[in-house]
This record gives structure tokens, C-alpha cells and sequence, in this order.
């Protein structure tokens, strides 16, 4: 599970131009807005981009403590209600693109999940994963560790789109502020 540390790189998935329509202060006096998912522990957070740059949704913005090229600074983090509609319209692709890009490490993730508790497993947590699933796929790692969500969906016929369910996972650990398993995410 991840631990609680500064996102770098981020994803856009909203940007107000002119700041939130509900913000009472006249157009003139609104400061811009750009919505992201952090690409390491997928944290919502707000930022305010620097003036003058054109940001777009899907854009990979470093919101790192260097140089920032696009971003002047993180306004704070948010949570899934805080969202626009366009960005929670938005948020399932960002997650896939993310998902797909570092998928090495979320394979690793089905190579080394652990037992939570004596009676359940990370595994679990997936949707679609019961106990058959789970030992197979406990099985199938043993024999030879999983080297792409190719070689899982290969290997386990019953699980064609092992990245979906990662997606899916993330999307439900952001969108319920209440679940208290975090394989993917932070509280």
C-alpha cells in the first residue's frame, strides 16, 4: 500500500480558464483553474497554472519542487465530490493512461499482493477476483513471476483485461471516500 508522499507528475483533467463559475467574485478577479490526478498515488488536487499557458485536458503537467514549466502551484488536494463534471467525466481515461504507462508496476502488484487478514487477500480487492481466481493467479506467479497485464491475461484465461480491473480498483478507492483498503491510492 502507498504511503503518503508528494505527487510529481500529474494528468489534467478539467481546466477553468476563468476559474469556478460558482466563485461569486467578478471574472476579473477569479484566479484560473487546472483539475489533475497525481500519476503516482492518483491524489485529486487543484492547482493554478502559471499565467499566460495553455493547458489541455490530458496534458502530463510536473507539479514536482523544481522548475515547474506549466504550473505556478498546487492551490490543495481534493476530493472526488470536488470535481467538475467534465472532470469526473474525464478521470476513468486519465486512470487508464496512467495504468497503461506504468504498467510494470502494477503488474508487480499481481506478483507480490499479500494476505490482509487471514481471510482476505489484495487479490480480493480486485473486482472480479473470487477464491478460484485468486489461486490461480497465486499459482500461475509461483510457477514464473508476470512480466505484462499480456502475459496475466495469457496465462489466466478468466482475466482477459487485468489493467481494466486495476482501473476499476483505482476509480473506486478515489470515488469512495470511505473504503479502507488502499492498494492504490492514499486516505
Amino acid at each position: 500500500m502507498k504511503t503518503d508522499k508528494k505527487e510529481v507528475n500529474a494528468i489534467v483533467i478539467d481546466f477553468l480558464p476563468k476559474g469556478y463559475a460558482s466563485d461569486p467574485r467578478p471574472v476579473y478577479k477569479r484566479e484560473p483553474v487546472v483539475l489533475a490526478v497525481g500519476t503516482d498515488q492518483f491524489k485529486l488536487l487543484e492547482l493554478v497554472p502559471k499565467a499566460g499557458v495553455d493547458v489541455q485536458i490530458y496534458d502530463q503537467v510536473y507539479i514536482g519542487d523544481a522548475e515547474r514549466d506549466t504550473i505556478e502551484r498546487v492551490k490543495r488536494r481534493i476530493g472526488y465530490d470536488d470535481l467538475t463534471h467534465t472532470a469526473k467525466m474525464e478521470l476513468p481515461f486519465a486512470v487508464e493512461t496512467i495504468v497503461k504507462e506504468h504498467e510494470e508496476r502494477f503488474v508487480e502488484f499481481f506478483n507480490k499482493s499479500i494476505s490482509i487478514t487471514p481471510k482476505l487477500h489484495m487479490l480480493h480487492l480486485l473486482p472480479g477476483i473470487g477464491k478460484k481466481l485468486m489461486w490461480e493467479v497465486i499459482e500461475q506467479r509461483n510457477k514464473k513471476p508476470f512480466e505484462s497485464f499480456a502475459d496475466i491475461s495469457q496465462r489466466i484465461k478468466s482475466m482477459p483485461h487485468p489493467d481494466k480491473m486495476i482501473v476499476n480498483r483505482v476509480l473506486h478507492e478515489i470515488e469512495d471516500p470511505d473504503e479502507k483498503y488502499h492498494l492504490f491510492t492514499t486516505k
